[in-house]
């Protein structure tokens, strides 16, 4: 993580950036509302002062989300690849920036923002029914009160997986690949093939990040209850939302990408000289049309005449 310091800032940058935009426009909403609400009474100021801040905090959690394509392809997916390169002793003798050859090694691999997304999409959706499935073999057991169980096993297990589709993404840049689409669809397989070891450490790394963002949280209550007082209205419960904001500004920048890089090493480590097992690629393909889509698009990618560096230079 030290090595890849340039990306570590970068990620900083644009999370707390992110955090105070939201901070911000809520605030300037939340003026807004309580200025409109000045000819009634004080429970109707209260009342406009608190719908316009959620109108504020609403619009501008609404334009990041849409926006997260973009912070895929420029902030996490260029420092997966820096840190992949570095993991496999890939060194650039480039004289270009760290954040500079993160870019041209996903442009390399992925192309464009809308390939590198389709294929996070995929692979989360595959992953989303895998997990549905292991979770849901406890329904089948004739054990009474097993349902709510079941319902906890699947939430931890999302939980425990959450980063295993920016590992899978990873795959392509480790194995130098050209077709994304296929190495996606391996190293599903792979995952699969390993899901006993990968489950077990992604359950171990995602109980330190929320554990230690949950401490964040926590010492950020007091600086945002402060913070809420310069707000007009009725947003007494501001401070709760606004610590949990910068929980999530500290787990995306510094402790996401900690997350990632052990399950990267785990990962390459356990896969190592392994192929994809036919059966449980039929297993997938059987579980999720989704599994099927990425080996359609795979074979699409493969026929098509142009190399990725030359539509590179297209885009």
């Amino acid at each position: 993580m030290a090595r890849t310091a340039p990306y570590v800032a970068l990620r900083l940058a644009v999370y707390f950036g992110i955090a105070g935009a939201i901070v911000i426009v809520t605030g300037a909403s939340a003026m807004i509302g309580y200025g409109i609400g000045s000819r009634g009474g004080e429970d109707f100021r209260t009342a406009s002062g608190f719908w316009g801040g959620a109108a504020g905090f609403g619009l501008s959690a609404g334009l990041i989300y849409l926006a997260r394509e973009y912070i895929l392809y420029l902030v996490k997916a260029g420092h997966i690849a820096v840190l992949v390169d570095l993991m496999d002793g890939r060194e650039d003798s480039g004289n270009a920036g760290q954040i500079a050859r993160g870019t041209r090694i996903v442009r390399e691999h992925f192309v464009e923002a809308s390939v590198l997304f389709g294929i996070d999409q995929v692979v989360k959706a595959v992953i989303n029914a895998v997990t549905s499935l292991m979770a849901g073999t406890a329904t089948f057991l004739p054990i009474p009160s097993l349902d709510t169980l079941a319902r906890m096993l699947r939430l931890f297990l999302k939980i425990a997986v959450g980063f295993i589709d920016e590992v899978i993404l990873a795959y392509a840049i480790h194995i130098q690949t050209r077709n994304p689409w296929q190495a996606a669809e391996e190293a599903l397989i792979l995952y699969c093939q390993n899901y006993k070891v990968m489950i077990r450490n992604a359950a171990w790394v995602a109980m330190f990040i929320y554990v230690f963002a949950f401490v964040v949280f926590l010492l950020a209550l007091a600086p945002a209850s402060a913070l809420i007082y310069l707000f007009p209205g009725g947003w007494s419960a501001g401070g709760f939302v606004f610590a949990l904001l910068f929980a999530w500004a500290v787990k995306a920048a510094v402790l996401e990408p900690l997350a990632i890089a052990c399950m990267m090493q785990v990962f390459f480590r356990t896969t190592a000289g392994q192929e994809p097992d036919p059966e449980w690629q039929a297993r997938l393909a059987q579980l999720s049309g989704r599994f099927g889509m990425l080996a359609e698009r795979a074979r699409d990618w493969s026929r098509q005449p142009a190399a990725p560096q030359e539509r590179k230079a297209a885009v």
